[in-house]
């Protein structure tokens, strides 16, 4: 492998074993199990709801045992293989836009959402607890779980007190890390909060994570072209009027129209890291009128190059998604820190 950010799914048998079993809920693509794999461990398989990013996870990752279903269901299945209760890792990333910090979230908090087509309505501040439910079911040595930077920021702690409560009931202290992927070997500034949890009964060290990495401008991965935009869109007359302290089509849109719009369409400047991949956002090139290429997109969430996102979005599919390398830095130090 020439860079840590540029690989392929292909070099996943040149890395060896650490003898350590992984099993992936909220599997999304396979973002985080990638990342397990690339640091060595095994990976059991995964728990997920939606049926098109099952099918991406399968054809991608073929896991050993795969149960497309609600975790409320998965938490209800009698005859679970005994694999799953000698796991030393257990992941999962809960659906976490109700805890944005863009919008009015609290009024979200609660409330039903169905935010995927073929997808049950949830509650999705609910799914943390439902997501603790099976790390209470499965007991493993040490759980995962990712979520969204705003997690921890306002009234959304008292929420956080919550998930402590339960995991230390459920047998787990639990240690809270807000990491930047920029820092972790990862061309984008993607900051993200980490729940890891480790069983009681085991007298685990705790875990010291402190990553830093030199960052990756764009500039060093820039390749190819997506898009162009079509010079009779708004877009395309907004780009005209960018200055070098715009960072988003929205900043634009503010200084010469009074008002912000194209909330979700963001420029890529070269000598900067690229800013955190959403799923509903576009990448615009600062220099050139041009979208991201796809090549781009996986460079910058570090998915694998011959990764198959079938009639997916790229850009859907890794804004959902955790860096594979952002996870592999934090599953090696797991494997040092608290199994070795």
């Amino acid at each position: 492998m020439s860079k840590e950010y540029e690989w392929k799914l292909t070099d996943l048998k040149h890395v060896k074993p650490n003898g350590l079993k992984v099993f992936s809920t909220f599997s999304c693509g396979g973002g985080s199990s990638m990342g397990y794999k690339l640091a060595g461990f095994e990976l059991l398989g995964n728990c997920e709801i939606d049926p098109q990013m099952m099918e991406l996870y399968k054809k991608n990752l073929t896991p050993k045992l795969s149960f497309r279903s609600d975790i409320r269901d998965f938490n209800k299945i009698e005859n679970l293989p005994d694999e799953l209760f000698d796991l030393d890792v257990l992941d999962g990333s809960p659906p976490c836009s109700v805890f944005s910090l863009s919008g009015s979230r609290e009024e979200a908090w609660g409330k039903e959402k169905k935010f995927r087509e073929g997808q049950a309505k949830q509650v999705l501040d609910d799914l943390f607890f439902v997501y603790l439910d099976t790390v209470a079911r499965l007991q493993p040595k040490v759980f995962v779980a990712e979520n969204v930077k705003g997690m921890i920021s306002g009234n959304a702690k008292g929420f956080v007190k919550m998930v402590i409560d339960k995991a230390q009931d459920i047998g787990y202290d639990v240690q809270i890390f807000l990491l930047n992927a920029a820092t972790m070997g990862v061309p984008q500034r993607r900051e993200r909060v980490f729940f890891i949890g480790r069983r009681k009964d085991l007298n685990l060290p705790k875990l010291t994570l402190d990553f830093n990495e030199q960052p990756i401008p764009y500039k060093e991965i820039k390749s190819g072209y997506g898009s162009k935009l079509k010079e009779k869109t708004k877009t395309y007359k907004r780009w005209l009027k960018r200055i070098p302290t715009d960072n988003s089509m929205a900043s634009i849109a503010e200084r010469t129209e009074g008002k912000k719009n194209n909330f979700n369409t963001v420029l890529l400047k070269g000598n900067k890291v690229a800013p955190t991949i959403a799923s509903n956002s576009s990448f615009v090139r600062y220099d050139e009128p041009y979208y991201a290429s796809e090549r781009d997109i996986r460079l910058i969430q570090t998915f694998p190059l011959d990764y198959e996102f079938l009639n997916a979005s790229a850009q859907y599919v890794c804004g959902m998604s955790v860096p594979p390398v952002m996870m592999k830095k934090i599953a090696e130090q797991i494997k040092i820190q608290l199994f070795s």
